[in-house]
C-alpha cells in the first residue's frame, strides 16, 4: 500500500521537473572569433566576435567587448558592445550607453540609453513579409490610381481648352 504511493509520487516528480535546457545560455567569450552562420534556440551572449549571420529564437546579448558584423535576427536584444549590419528584433531592442550601433535596425520596441552611438536606419513596428508586400502593393496601386487621375484631369482640361478655342 505505501510502496505504490512512493512509486507514483516519484514518477510524477520526474515528469514535472523542468529540463535544464530551458535556462541555458550560450556564450562566446572574449578573444573568440567566429565566422559563418550561428543558430540558437536559447539566449546567447557574445563577448567575442561574430562575422556573419546569427539567428536566435531568444535573447541576444552583445557584451561590452562583443563585436558583431553581419545579420542578426532574434526575439530580444541587448547591445553593450559594437554592432555593424542588419538587425531584426521581434520584440525589444535595448541599446546601452557603451554601445556603438550602425546599419539597419528593424524592431517593435526600442530603448537607446544616453551616451550610445546609434547611427542607423531604423524601422519600428515589426510586420511579416506578407504584410509588408501587401502594404507595398497597396501603396503602388494607390500611386498608379493617383497618376491615372492626374492624367485624366489633364486630358479633360486640354479638351475644355480646345472646345473654348473652337468656339472663339
Amino acid at each position: 500500500m505505501f510502496g505504490k504511493n512512493k512509486e507514483t509520487t516519484k514518477a510524477k516528480t520526474n515528469s514535472i521537473m523542468p529540463s535544464s535546457s530551458t535556462h541555458s545560455l550560450n556564450s562566446l567569450v572574449q578573444g573568440t572569433v567566429m565566422e559563418g552562420t550561428v543558430r540558437s534556440e536559447s539566449d546567447i551572449r557574445i563577448d567575442g566576435t561574430i562575422k556573419g549571420h546569427l539567428h536566435c529564437e531568444a535573447k541576444v546579448i552583445i557584451g561590452p567587448t562583443g563585436y558583431v558584423e553581419g545579420e542578426v535576427t532574434c526575439q530580444n536584444a541587448v547591445v553593450e558592445g559594437t554592432f555593424d549590419g542588419n538587425i531584426t528584433v521581434r520584440a525589444l531592442l535595448n541599446i546601452r550607453e557603451s554601445a556603438k550601433v550602425s546599419g539597419d535596425v528593424t524592431t517593435d520596441k526600442l530603448i537607446v540609453q544616453s551616451g550610445a552611438v546609434f547611427n542607423v536606419t531604423c524601422h519600428m513596428g515589426i510586420k511579416s513579409n506578407n504584410q509588408r508586400q501587401t502594404s507595398k502593393n497597396n501603396n503602388q496601386g494607390k500611386q498608379q490610381q493617383q497618376q491615372e487621375q492626374k492624367s485624366t484631369d489633364v486630358k479633360s482640361d486640354q479638351s475644355a481648352s480646345a472646345s473654348k478655342a473652337t468656339q472663339a
